[in-house]
């Protein structure tokens, strides 16, 4: 028997027991007459003694041999601690010595062990089996695991049925680069990854299974960032016979289950908001509603009074931010140089101050007299001791970079606190989204996602002002999941095929599998797909999704653990068909 009892196990209820316990160690605390051993494992710490007098000699000699992280079966009986250690959950008690086995030794690690440690991420993520032992890494995947099966226990409940499927699958157009995996047997073919179980699912529900779901690894090969890896993981949830709001009911209420059953909150109603309402009062269509600031178009009162650079702009837009009016000029100097920078784009930034006897200060004040500003600040619902920022450009330009302004002023002024949660549906987004650089349309969300059907006479006049039948549930910013009311009519499915450029040959091809299918009577059916790996780490308090996966890979996509993508031998490369340029 290695142990008895796990390292975060024992309390005072247990003095004068025999104990065994196997474990790594944290720290070695020799003191001449007496030397203590913190012995770890992933349950706690639990403190080991030697002392002069009292242990064994051969003891004393095994526990003055040992580094950090060696491991160690140790036996011996439960003490009360003379002085306790209430930061410990077995701060009460210590072990005795009567017995020390050193199971393996260990190299001294390049960074400690611990949840300050010293190691910076590239070293930690090269020695990740050695950053996995960290408490706080070790609790962020326990997050994880508990998530994972809150999920599967209210979809069984529900009614769903988790349905594997496959990974090696043929390469298919879905908005993101395939990594494709080339056939042995098949010389010349290749299989791909998917980057969604997307027309699997769709296959389900033909079959008659109706309530689908799966958690699944979902491939992309594109470029990198803090919530996006190659490898990721989905929610994937398919329904059959189905409209919008069955899916948008459903998943309200497995969401609000998540965070009841790990976060222990209550999530009122989710709000909704269309793409067009959140583009305008956000410019984002994933806006974070924890805060107000929307934003308020200015035009007809800025436009027309001899300031070109707004009588130029096909867009002026501000946001009141409230009692920052106290804003010094070192202060609104940096907001400007904020907005200026490459990432935002924006040219410049007018302010105008609220002030608290009634008048208005403004940067632009030789253009605009105290009424048209005061008419600013009316539009915008500013009052006195609040700051109002305004920009200025082309329509979707100026939006964007006003969605990083005010999510900047947000952080600043605190209203983004991470224990605060806000859901949102936005729906109604476009169906098509013009592509200048292929001068074609391509599907927002991906080919297989239904029009609504009244804006279907714009499908060859207009297509652009069509709307889908989509929607995007996002929280605090973060679009954490994302589906459709899918295309179930084979005529109609070809119809979107044309308006997104393809030919009836193109089509044939890659999809010609999921036309055949429709033919054998295709339910209305409709689903969602919910970013795992979002969802753990906004469950953690997070900004990056690496934390919340065992083995990640870095921002260039390697695994610098093992090494991977590494080059293959010559003989591998033959018998796949390939050669190396």
């Amino acid at each position: 028997m290695h142990r008895t009892h796990h390292c975060g196990e024992l309390r005072i209820e247990n003095k004068g027991q025999q104990v065994i316990l196997s474990g790594w160690v944290q720290r070695v605390r020799n003191k001449g007459g007496l030397l203590w051993i913190d012995l770890r494992d992933r349950y706690g710490i639990t403190q080991l003694l030697c002392e002069e007098g009292k242990t064994n000699e051969d003891i004393l000699k095994t526990a003055r041999k040992v580094g950090r992280e060696f491991v160690l079966q140790a036996k011996g009986e439960v003490l009360e601690r003379f002085s306790k250690n209430d930061k410990m959950a077995t701060g009460d008690i210590e072990i005795s010595l009567e017995e020390l086995n050193i199971l393996n030794a260990a190299k001294t690690p390049p960074f400690t062990i611990e949840d300050d440690t010293d190691g910076g991420e590239e070293l930690r993520m090269q020695y990740r089996y050695l950053d996995l032992r960290r408490p706080a890494v070790r609790e962020k995947l326990k997050l994880r695991h508990q998530l994972m099966q809150a999920t599967r226990r209210f979809m069984d409940g529900a009614g769903f049925l988790e349905v594997e499927t496959p990974v090696l699958i043929k390469s298919t157009p879905e908005g993101a680069r395939d990594f494709v995996v080339p056939s042995r047997v098949h010389e010349g073919e290749f299989y791909a990854l998917p980057q969604s179980p997307q027309t699997f699912k769709q296959l389900l529900m033909v079959s008659g299974f109706d309530k689908y779901f799966q958690i699944v690894k979902c491939f992309r090969d594109e470029d990198l960032r803090a919530d996006r890896q190659p490898e990721f993981t989905q929610i994937d949830c398919e329904m059959s016979f189905v409209e919008q709001e069955d899916i948008l009911t459903t998943f309200e209420e497995m969401v609000k289950y998540l965070f009841k059953e790990v976060k222990g909150i209550e999530i009122e109603d989710f709000e909704r908001m269309t793409y067009d309402q959140a583009m305008k009062l956000y410019g984002s269509d994933k806006p974070d509603i924890r805060f107000g600031m929307p934003f308020v178009e200015l035009n007809q009162y800025a436009q027309g009074k001899g300031f070109n650079v707004f009588d130029q702009s096909e867009l002026v837009v501000g946001i009141s931010v409230p009692g920052a009016a106290e804003y010094t000029r070192k202060q609104l100097d940096a907001l400007t140089e904020y907005v200026k920078r490459p990432q935002i784009g924006a040219k410049g930034l007018v302010y105008v101050k609220c002030n608290e006897d009634g008048s208005y200060k403004s940067s632009v004040d030789k253009f605009y007299s105290q009424e048209d500003l005061k008419a600013w600040a009316e539009a915008a619902e500013a009052k006195a001791g609040d700051l109002l920022l305004v920009l200025s450009g082309a329509i979707d330009h100026t939006r964007k970079a006003m969605n990083e302004l005010r999510l900047k002023m947000g952080s600043e002024l605190g209203l983004r606190d991470r224990n605060v949660f806000k859901p949102l549906w936005v729906l109604d987004f476009p169906l098509l989204e013009w592509d200048e650089e292929t001068k074609r349309f391509h599907a927002m969300h991906h080919p297989f996602t239904s029009p609504k059907l009244e804006d279907m006479e714009f499908i060859e006049s207009d297509p652009g002002r069509i709307r889908a039948n989509a929607y995007d549930m996002v929280i605090n910013g973060v679009e954490i999941g994302g589906g459709s009311i899918r295309i179930h009519d084979k005529a109609l499915q070809q119809k979107m095929f044309k308006a997104l450029g393809f030919t009836e040959e193109e089509a044939q091809k890659q999809f010609g599998f999921l036309m055949e299918a429709f033919e054998y009577g295709a339910p209305p059916h409709g689903g969602i797909a919910f970013g795992f790996d979002r969802l753990c780490a906004m469950f953690g308090g997070s900004d990056s999704i690496r934390d919340y996966i065992a083995f990640p890979k870095n921002n260039a996509g390697r695994d610098v653990m093992i090494d991977s993508p590494a080059t293959i031998s010559p003989e591998q490369l033959k018998e796949l068909h390939l050669s190396i340029k």
